[in-house]
Order: C-alpha cells, then structure tokens, then sequence
C-alpha cells in the first residue's frame, strides 16, 4: 500500500488528501521510540551481563528456582505492557492526526461529545480519564508483585540458611561444613531472588511511567479534540 505524503506549505503534510499538522507529524511514533529506546538499552546491558557470566550465576545458585518464577511474571508483564503501549501508540496517532471519518477511538469519542453541555462533556472525559487508568492498573500491579517475591525470595532464604545450624553440633568441627555450606545456599537464594525482583520491578516500572506518559497525553488530546468539535 503506497502512502501519498504530501508537504504543506502551512508547516505539516498531507496524507490521503488529509492535512496533517507539523506537530503531528513530528510526534507520530514517539512513544514507540521512547519505549524501543530505553529497552534495547536494559536489553544491551543483560546481554553485557549474560557474557560475563553474571546471569548464569544468578538463576542456578537459586535452589528455589523462584528467579525463575520472577522473571517469568515480568516477561507476562512486560507483554501486557508492550500490547498497551502499541495500542496507546496508534490511538494517540489519531488523536493527533484527527480525521472524524475514520473509526478511530478519537473519532468516536468526539462523536459521543458533540453537542453535549459542558457538564455532560465533564462527566464524559472523567469517565474516559478512569477508563484509560484502569487500563493500565495491571502493569504496574505485576510491577509492584516482582518486588513482593523478591521479598518472599529474602525470607525463605534465611529459613534456609537458618534450618541448617544446629546449636548443639556447632561445636563439632566435622559439623562445620555443612552449615556453613547450607548458610551460603540460603544466602544465595535471599540475595538473588531480591536483586532479579527489585531490577526487573525498576524495569517494568519505567515502562509503565513511558505508558503512563502517553495514556496522560491521550487523555490530554481528546478532550482537547472533544471541547474544540463540541463548540462548531
């Protein structure tokens, strides 16, 4: 499918034979770039670590193989969050480029509000405003479980490092070794169950901020878009 982009001596393009504001234009996928950015980045940076053999490390000194589970729960979160984001994306596009022809979410928003009071207009963009917030709840909810694991990971840790020692054999050298081997186990699963919860919950929580940012500045653009139609 070939797209017509045509420049507009009036500073924007025009697309289909539809003018397109400059500013439009410009901002078309940057919530897309911000999100691709920051994430090749988080991306490169465990790369660096898989090569140095950090991350090895990390997921086979957990006996409990809760890191797994932690970072299986991140990854679902992390999907919901890209699905939102990408949805975000093309609703803020048309929001930005508004065409009232189009079935875009902007279009049938605009539509609802047309010719309302300005109190029925109110009511509407609160009940749009709770919408778009409830949509994104369930990222950051995953966000804030991650680090609620890496916590419960911190406790079973010590439960472990503590079951192995026994007050009445400390004094046995031949004793020694083991707890001192068990102790290491448990620290080791309490340590590393609380690092992958807290930098991966730092990582899902940037993205659901670069969410959060885009669903504050859809919000923004169709109750702009609903007040400016509402009024000709």
């Amino acid at each position: 499918m070939i797209v017509e982009t045509v420049l507009h001596p009036a500073g924007g393009t025009e697309r289909h034979g539809r003018f397109v504001p400059a500013q439009a234009s410009r901002y078309r996928h940057l919530l897309l770039f911000r999100f691709m950015t920051f994430n090749l980045v988080g991306a490169a940076l465990v790369a660096a670590a898989y090569l140095q053999g950090w991350v090895t490390l990390v997921y086979e000194s957990d006996m409990t193989h809760l890191t797994f589970v932690i970072t299986a729960l991140f990854l679902s979160g992390f999907g919901i969050c890209v699905l939102k984001i990408v949805r975000a994306s093309r609703e803020l596009n048309g929001a930005l480029e508004f065409d009232p022809r189009s079935d875009s979410f902007a279009a049938r928003y605009v539509a609802e509000v047309r010719e309302r009071s300005p109190e029925s207009r109110a009511l509407l963009a609160s009940a749009l405003k709770m919408k778009l917030i409830e949509r994104i709840t369930a990222v950051r909810s995953v966000a804030n479980t991650l680090v609620f694991l890496g916590l419960i990971g911190t406790v079973i840790g010590f439960i472990i490092a503590l079951s192995g020692v026994n007050p009445e054999v400390v004094s046995d050298i031949s004793a020694v070794g083991p707890i001192v081997s068990n102790l290491i186990q448990g620290m080791s699963v309490a340590l590393y169950t609380t690092l992958i919860g807290a930098i991966l919950n730092i990582w899902l929580m940037v993205n659901y901020r670069v969410l959060a940012s885009g669903t504050v500045n859809l919000l923004t653009a169709l109750i702009e878009l609903g007040e400016k139609h509402a009024r000709t």
